[in-house]
This record gives structure tokens, C-alpha cells and sequence, in this order.
């Protein structure tokens, strides 16, 4: 098996102690600095917190068979764009792998999953459903921004298995906008009733008009949601 190879990142820093942090996934062909550009253009005055640390890494380039192979920077491949298709399950699950030390290097700077969430547009958002479904179930919450899973996603299996098994799991925040034309709004709907249908709690948020992008609004959302699932610690 080849090294594991570390992932290129940028972050934003807490501006007071560092006691939560945020990883934010970025779609397909683009890069930690792109999403945080874009973040940043679209929220004023930011995403950032006095005590959470906001990480966007960057995906390594690969072939992408829906770009005929060309390389382009996505967390995993795709047999195409649909919900309809298998899922392309040995690169999504190499890919959890390499994303494992984002979350132990958080581990290792004193933060506990129960005060991490992982996040992503669209396909950074399926990855961290991926993530956060099989693999880190006892992160504080995972959210997906115009995102979807394939309706025979190995995650709805794992997230009615922990369910039965009265195990905890994590809540999901998602958005979508009505007039998405890449990755259709009724896939995110469809995604949060399956994921709700096998024992997820999830609130799905419709915002009318908006294409396949980020928006104020929806931000600002997030920010209020990510605010409660990661307060500032209280002095112990």
C-alpha cells in the first residue's frame, strides 16, 4: 500500500482559546483555499469563532471518470453524477482513510470528536457523510451544503445499524438551493428523508432560487448552527 500522502490545507484560527474545531470539505475541482475565498466572499464579516478552529483541506488530484478521466482535485470518484448509480466505494473509503489525520491532529491538539464537526459542499458534503456516518459517529454534527448521497448508499446501512444498536449519532444540517441544476434539490431532500427514515435526526433547509453555490443566508445558518452544537467551553 503507498504512503499516505498529507493532505495540503488552510485554516482560520479561533481568535481566543482553541476548544472546537470545523472541517470544511470543498466540491469537486476545487481547493481548501477556493472554498475559504468563497466563504469568505459570501459572509461578512467571516466564518470564524473565538474558540473554533475552521480547516479546509485540500482533495488530491485524481482521475474523475465523469471529466473522462481527466485529473481533477475530488475526494472520490464517481461512476457518474446520479443518484442512481453505485457508489464508487474504494476510493470514498481510501479517501476516509487520508482524512483520518485531520481529525487525529485535532485529537492531538487536546480536541475531543464529541467537539468536532465535519462539513462539506457538495461532494465534500457526501464525503463527510461518509465520514461522519461509518467511521466518526461521535462527532458533534456533520453538514451538508447541496449535497446528496446514492440512494444505495452504504451510509443509510450504517446509520440504521448504529440506530438499532441504540448507539449515539451525529445531527445533520443540510441546504439546498431550489433551482440547483447540477446537483438537483430533490437528491438532498431525498438524502435527509433516508437518513431521517433510518434514525438520523436532520433539518433540511430549502432556499428558493439558489443555484449550485454558497449564499448569505444559508451561512449565516450554519454559523448559528455550528454555535450550538460547539459553544464556547465553559472554565472547568
Amino acid at each position: 500500500m503507498a504512503a499516505m500522502r498529507k493532505l495540503q490545507m488552510c485554516a482560520v484560527s479561533p481568535t481566543g482559546k482553541h476548544s472546537a474545531s470545523v472541517i470544511f470539505l470543498h466540491g469537486s475541482g476545487d481547493t481548501g483555499q477556493g472554498l475559504r475565498a468563497w466563504v469568505r466572499d459570501v459572509m461578512v464579516p467571516d466564518l470564524a469563532f473565538s474558540h473554533i478552529r475552521v480547516i479546509y483541506p485540500t482533495a488530491p488530484a485524481r482521475p474523475y471518470t465523469p471529466m473522462r478521466g481527466a485529473l481533477s482535485t475530488v475526494w472520490f470518484d464517481r461512476y457518474k453524477i446520479s443518484r442512481d448509480c453505485p457508489e464508487h466505494l474504494e476510493s470514498i473509503d481510501a479517501m476516509c482513510s487520508t482524512l483520518e489525520s485531520i481529525i487525529q491532529d485535532e485529537v492531538n491538539a487536546g480536541i475531543p470528536k464529541r467537539r468536532m464537526i465535519i462539513g462539506g459542499f457538495s461532494m465534500g458534503g457526501a464525503m463527510a457523510l461518509h465520514l461522519a456516518c461509518r467511521y466518526h459517529p461521535d462527532v458533534a454534527g456533520v453538514f451538508a451544503l447541496s449535497s446528496f448521497l446514492n440512494k444505495d448508499s452504504v451510509a443509510f446501512q450504517a446509520v440504521e445499524e448504529r440506530h438499532t444498536a441504540g448507539l449515539s449519532l451525529p445531527d445533520l444540517f443540510q441546504c439546498h438551493g431550489t433551482s440547483d441544476d447540477l446537483v438537483l434539490h430533490q437528491w438532498g431532500e431525498d438524502t435527509s428523508v433516508l437518513l431521517r427514515k433510518v434514525g438520523m435526526t436532520t433539518t433540511f433547509h430549502s432556499f428558493p432560487g439558489l443555484y449550485h453555490q454558497l449564499s448569505q443566508p444559508e451561512m449565516e445558518l450554519l454559523r448559528s448552527w455550528i454555535l450550538n452544537k460547539l459553544p464556547p467551553a465553559t472554565p472547568s
